[in-house]
């Protein structure tokens, strides 16, 4: 049987409202597989998805919470009276068997409805930080009354700063590359910080900040726009949508579409943050997500961004001292130079810390909602 066949028999599982002819590679995922499926007439109708068990290793959790989110916020939408719906909300069809996923004995499949006439974009300017702000912040508000409980952790203590360090120190200790060495400082100017950023585990302990409905994936690429208007459809690419805490989402946000240069950039003159890019999600952010949000958690917003680059610069060091296990590298150094590019915007985030939580101050003068 050849790959269009077997597609085509993996697609015959599927309760889709036409027959099939095709399927071929379409998106640049970086974790699941995805391929767009044409009609008999030609036209693409549907997305196919192999999901990457390795990375989501309980599937039925995950797709439970896949639909239990995409559920919600139909609902929500419909209560509003929104119309085209099925282009402002994702819409992934069952099995003939009534799941929501078909295992074909070594691979996971999922099919959604593709939305038409609809594009994303890689780049980042602050106008289209503002519209990302404000999609990221509705997703979140409509989701803010699911009940404890109802989503479950696709990837465990993703966004745990406490966890990441136990990870970090147990790969100090045990310095199985003998790299360690060659990175005190680094590994110095953690501990140095590492106290300051477990504050959200502290207060959600002490009971001072709650669990939200996260994406845990808040890049401008996960947003579908309309391609005439140009206004936003909808947030896509689900996988991770989680509980855990709101700075996770705009922290991640600054973290990469607010950095002034890349991820794994070698020339750290270039690396920064973008002040405007940052202003100009929060704006976007606050106008949906306000009515949620305590004003414990408006006043931590800022601070998000520098936990989340802190925890991305521990995670690249920790892989880099455990011999490059994690992430993919392109070169023996690659995982060193992602950590000091990270650590250079963590120094940046923290020298315009005072600034960025001055920008606050007006919603926290206006917030309504209570401890």
């Amino acid at each position: 049987m050849n790959m269009k066949s077997e597609l085509l028999d993996i697609l015959s599982h599927f309760e889709l409202p036409e027959k099939v002819s095709d399927a071929e590679p379409f998106g640049n995922g970086h974790i699941n597989d995805t391929l767009k499926v044409t009609n008999e007439q030609g036209e693409t109708k549907y997305v196919l998805q192999r999901i990457n068990h390795l990375v989501f290793t309980n599937v039925d959790m995950l797709q439970n919470n896949i639909c239990t989110v995409t559920a919600h916020i139909r609902k929500k939408l419909e209560e509003r009276g929104v119309e085209d719906i099925d282009r402002k909300v994702l819409h992934f069809f069952p099995t003939k068997e009534g799941k929501s996923y078909y295992y074909d004995g070594e691979n996971y499949w999922r099919v959604c409805l593709f939305i038409p006439r609809s594009i994303s974009y890689e780049e980042v300017t602050p106008e289209l930080s503002y519209e990302a702000g404000k999609a990221f912040g509705d997703f979140q508000a409509m989701l803010a009354d699911l009940p404890e409980g109802a989503l479950g952790e696709t990837i465990p203590n993703f966004h745990n700063m406490e966890f990441r360090l136990q990870q970090f120190r147990e790969a100090v200790a045990e310095d199985k590359a003998g790299r360690a060495g060659e990175v005190k400082d680094f590994i110095e100017e953690i501990e140095r910080r590492a106290d300051a950023m477990c504050i959200q585990e502290r207060l959600y302990r002490e009971g001072k900040l709650k669990k939200r409905t996260n994406h845990c994936d808040t890049k401008v690429n996960n947003i579908l726009f309309d391609a005439d208007t140009q206004k936003v459809l909808c947030v896509i690419d689900l996988d991770t949508v989680m509980p855990g805490f709101v700075l996770s989402d705009i922290g991640d946000f600054i973290r990469t579409a607010g950095n002034t240069g890349a991820e794994d950039d070698r020339n750290l003159d270039n690396v920064g943050v973008n002040i405007p890019v940052f202003e100009a999600y929060t704006r976007g952010y606050m106008e949906t997500a306000q009515a949620f949000l305590t004003p414990q958690e408006i006043q931590l917003l800022p601070y998000g961004g520098r936990l989340l680059t802190y925890m991305q610069t521990v995670r690249f060091l920790t892989d880099y001292l455990n011999g490059d296990v994690y992430y993919k590298i392109q070169y023996p150094e690659h995982n060193l130079v992602r950590t000091r590019a990270q650590f250079k915007l963590l120094q940046s985030l923290e020298t315009h810390a005072a600034e960025m939580d001055a920008f606050m101050k007006p919603w926290l003068a206006t917030s309504s909602a209570f401890l």
